[in-house]
């Protein structure tokens, strides 16, 4: 698995950098982060332990479904559908959906996390 890095940054320095990337004025580096959050507390709440150990048996069992992660880790499927909805919004992972199933696969098993 590869690093992700994540960035903390106000919504006003977030904008002002994608309009500064989009107009040519700014290449993001390699190491730079791709993935950013507005607070530590916002982060906090994505990247909770429970969210974390989530991601760890997707990693490790790697679910053919849903239903199947329910079963494994014996949440809720509704509850489980939200909290990847949001791991998905922030690329933390990636739903591939089959012909009948949505398959959970994680796209990072380390963070880094620079606070601006």
């Amino acid at each position: 698995m590869k690093k992700m890095i994540i960035g903390i940054a106000s919504q006003q320095d977030i904008r002002a950098r994608a309009l500064a990337i989009a107009r040519g004025d700014h290449r993001p580096r390699a190491g730079e982060p791709k993935i950013w959050f507005t607070s530590m507390r916002s982060l906090a709440e994505v990247l909770s332990d429970d969210n974390r150990a989530l991601l760890r048996v997707i990693r490790e069992h790697k679910p053919e479904s849903l239903s199947r992660l329910a079963e494994l880790t014996g949440r809720a499927p509704s509850n489980l559908s939200r909290t990847l909805k949001t791991m998905e919004h922030y690329g933390l992972v990636e739903m591939r959906r089959d012909v009948r199933t949505v398959r959970p696969v994680v796209n990072a098993s380390e963070f880094v996390i620079q606070a601006a």
